[in-house]
């Protein structure tokens, strides 16, 4: 057992001295190793690591051989780069290079090339104004494009001029993503600059077809750069309401028509065409399209409709009273909502043979344009249900009964004296009128006998 014991000791005592006779190594110089992120933090206040060496020549070579694109790429990497790309397309000969001012193409191509360097552009000047107060943003930016002839209202006349689509985009792009109140500022720094509320304050004063020039002035530059690029119908929705909301009703009306009413092919508004005779659905569209815009937000704010009504009872007379197959098309390009809002609201102040005539005349524009005539019959039996009593259902069916029979005599009477230039029309309405009476009466009867 001793033998044992002093065997472990020794052996415990020689790897004991082994190890403090170890030697202790040198250690050797360590390699400091930088990481991407840590890279892009040595330095954001006095300049871009790469660049901070450069010259400014040598900088300004290397921008011009990049494109707008990887220009305002480039404008993001740090805040010393951003001021010196703001100073470089600050130069006039930046401007002169870069900023386009030929507007008239001929071909397909070159407007499109037009237009994606214009979005571009507005690509760049958001991301390099970043960090600027919306005001400043707003006065750096359009500074560059106010000298612009195709920018200005009335000062290009040219049918294919894309400087209102160019000038568009370009705001669309800057402006995307941006609250509403940046948005309000944006529109009343765009007025004061354009003098827009005094231009359209002297249009919506003139008479109808007077001043026609500056009427479509008007038209193509609110539409163009205000309304029309933008893809969201909320967005779009905003627009046009800064432009109605300083107006009354009256005038909200004129201006709502100078900006989506029918155009005629040489260009002209079709001011006499509303009231003479039936346009085609693709000319009464865009004037739907807004009307349901402003109904849409109305509705969804759970608003009353009585401004919206009154807006359309004004729209329908300019310049007077239109035929009321426009009204009815009007109301049928709408949708349900909308036209059973405007039936029910005649029904119940008494206006029940208005309401009738036009009852007549949606049923004669479902059957001309191709939609189903139970979507009539529906809405007829609606607007029943707003009678409190069955013999005011039945006057009022009786009364329907009649103003058939009274508008197919107008429409055979206007036929036969043969005096019209558009005799061939007043046939085919008188056509369609006969056959729309036999399908609807037909739709009728078996949704009733079901």
């Amino acid at each position: 057992m001793v033998r044992k014991a002093t065997r472990n000791v020794v052996k415990y005592t020689l790897t004991h001295k082994s190890h403090k006779r170890t030697p202790r190594r040198r250690p050797h110089p360590t390699r400091t190793i930088v990481t991407r992120s840590q890279c892009t933090t040595v330095d954001t206040t006095s300049g871009s690591f790469l660049f901070q060496s450069l010259p400014s020549e040598v900088f300004d070579m290397i921008l011009a051989k990049l494109s707008v694109l990887e220009i305002s790429v480039l404008s993001m990497v740090s805040k010393a780069i951003t001021r010196y790309i703001l100073d470089y397309i600050s130069t006039l000969a930046w401007k002169n290079k870069t900023i386009i001012h030929s507007f008239h193409h001929s071909t397909c191509l070159e407007q499109r090339s037009t237009i994606e360097h214009y979005r571009d552009l507005g690509l760049l000047f958001k991301r390099c104004t970043l960090l600027q107060p919306t005001k400043d943003r707003l006065k750096f930016i359009f500074s560059k494009f106010s000298q612009i002839p195709c920018f200005l209202m009335e000062q290009c006349l040219a049918p294919d001029c894309m400087g209102f689509s160019s000038y568009g985009v370009f705001l669309q792009t800057l402006i995307a993503g941006w609250d509403k109140l940046e948005c309000h500022r944006v529109f009343n720094f765009l007025s004061d600059l354009t003098h827009l509320l005094q231009k359209i304050e002297a249009v919506i004063m003139g008479k109808p077809g007077v001043s026609w020039d500056q009427k479509l002035q008007l038209r193509l530059f609110c539409r163009k750069v205000l309304l029309d690029p933008w893809p969201s119908q909320l967005e779009c929705e905003f627009w046009l309401t800064q432009l109605l909301k300083p107006w009354p009703m009256v005038s909200q009306a004129q201006l709502l028509f100078i900006l989506y009413g029918p155009l005629m092919p040489e260009g002209t508004f079709g001011w006499q065409d509303l009231v003479a005779r039936g346009l085609p659905h693709c000319a009464m569209w865009d004037l739907a399209r807004a009307v349901l815009m402003l109904f849409s937000k109305l509705d969804a704010n759970c608003q009353t409709d009585n401004s919206l009504l009154a807006i359309l009872e004004e729209l329908i007379v300019i310049p007077q009273r239109w035929h009321m197959e426009n009204v009815a098309r009007l109301l049928v390009l709408c949708g349900s909502s909308l036209c059973y809002t405007v039936l029910a609201s005649k029904t119940v102040n008494g206006q029940i043979l208005e309401v009738s005539r036009l009852i007549v005349y949606i049923i004669l524009v479902c059957e001309k344009d191709g939609y189903h005539m139970t979507w009539a019959v529906k809405m007829v039996q609606q607007i029943c249900k707003v009678f409190r009593t069955a013999h005011e259902r039945f006057c009022f069916i009786q009364q329907l009964e009649n103003m058939f029979s009274e508008v197919t005599r107008e429409c055979f009477a206007l036929s036969a004296t043969g005096n019209h230039p558009n005799d061939g029309e007043i046939f085919q309405t008188l056509c369609f009128l006969m056959s729309s009476s036999a399908r609807f009466h037909t739709k009728f009867l078996h949704m009733f006998l079901k």
